[in-house]
């Protein structure tokens, strides 16, 4: 009689190894995948950013149409009495600060935000067109999406975020107050494309702007793409600023140890000043920005404001066309030379290609960017 032959049991199980061996598949193609899925998630976040300017840019438009003339950067009624309101000490006026972004809702499908803010609220007392753009008022303490850059995850957490900035131009003279400005915006500027002789596609209009929480006075944790680096000497003497003052404070991609930096770009939407609201092309994108100010709570008069964002390599800036084009951070800026000109002054940039880009009126030949 012949014994059979014992059979092996059915395998129904993977064996440790090749268990193994799937997962490091797995890890494989996910490590491939992931960066793929991340570009294309920037490359959608790059687009939305970018589609936000075009529908500022048509509102500019659409606001030149209306009154021929560009909104100005910062503006207001000049009342700047504290009083007392139901929401505590304010002013009963704007303080000439309010910012371009006030006039340009209407065209960006806000026109019943304007209208409020337009009014003011007797009941509190506020006054028409709003108290203080730093101040807290229901009316001031909204989300506008299309001033907002999905790239920007570091965003202020503040209601009146935003990371869109008005251009002033190539100079650090006196960006807080002057009317006349080799950019094409200004405190109470009255900007005509007309008076855009170098070509408004040559000409930028607006740029993208990190927007941030960060303690006063400090550099800790910060980037150069953040931040506003105080006491930068060389920029308070006229038409003789040294934008290398800036550079001083960078180490790396960040700011030095020893840095006072403030955190002023892209924290208050309505408040018109430069620091928040405005930039300067001097240093190429993605730079230092600093101000002869020492005080964090204060605005300085002269200041070199280099736009910045996540993108990598540059920033997407708004042209006086309409057109949005990426600039890169390595722009030509003829080597940083020390004396830059005064707001009121004409002729050709110092500052090269990106100098060029900024002055309306420069005459200059724009290159390749």
């Amino acid at each position: 009689m012949l014994t059979p032959l014992p059979r092996s049991n059915d395998r129904n199980a993977f064996t440790l190894i090749e268990l193994l061996v799937v997962i490091a598949i797995i890890a494989i193609l996910v490590a491939l995948l992931l960066p793929a899925v991340q570009q294309a998630r920037e490359a959608a976040r790059r687009s939305a950013c970018k589609n936000n300017l075009k529908q500022l840019g048509l509102a500019l438009h659409n606001y030149h149409d209306v009154f021929n003339v560009l909104p100005p950067r910062k503006h207001g009624t000049g009342a700047c009495t504290s009083g007392t309101t139901t929401l505590g000490t304010r002013y009963n006026g704007n303080c000439n600060r309010m910012s371009a972004f006030f006039s340009l809702l209407p065209y960006v499908e806000q026109g019943p935000l304007y209208d409020v803010i337009k009014a003011g609220d007797a009941t509190i007392p506020i006054s028409p067109n709003g108290p203080a753009a730093y101040e807290s008022w229901p009316a001031w303490d909204v989300v506008i999406a299309t001033f907002l850059c999905p790239s920007d995850g570091s965003r202020s957490t503040d209601v009146k975020a935003h990371n869109y900035v008005f251009c002033i131009g190539d100079s650090p003279n006196n960006t807080i107050s002057a009317t006349t400005v080799r950019g094409m915006f200004g405190y109470r500027s009255k900007t005509q494309f007309r008076d855009v002789t170098d070509g408004l596609s040559n000409t930028i209009m607006m740029s993208e702007h990190l927007a941030f929480d960060a303690a006063l006075g400090t550099s800790s944790g910060l980037r150069v793409t953040q931040g506003i680096a105080m006491n930068a000497v060389g920029l308070g003497s006229g038409t003789n600023e040294n934008p290398r003052q800036c550079l001083a404070f960078q180490n790396g991609s960040g700011y030095v140890a020893t840095a006072s930096v403030k955190a002023k770009h892209g924290r208050s939407l309505w408040d018109g000043q430069a620091e928040r609201n405005g930039f300067t092309t001097i240093l190429p994108p993605n730079s230092t920005s600093c101000s002869e100010g020492t005080n964090a709570n204060a605005d300085a008069t002269n200041s070199i404001l280099s736009p910045s964002s996540w993108h990598k390599g540059g920033v997407q800036c708004l042209m006086g066309d309409g057109s949005v084009r990426f600039i890169s951070e390595n722009i030509d800026s003829n080597g940083l030379p020390v004396d830059a000109p005064d707001q009121a002054s004409g002729g050709p940039s110092p500052y090269g290609v990106w100098g060029s880009l900024g002055s309306k009126s420069g005459g200059e030949v724009v290159g390749e960017f």
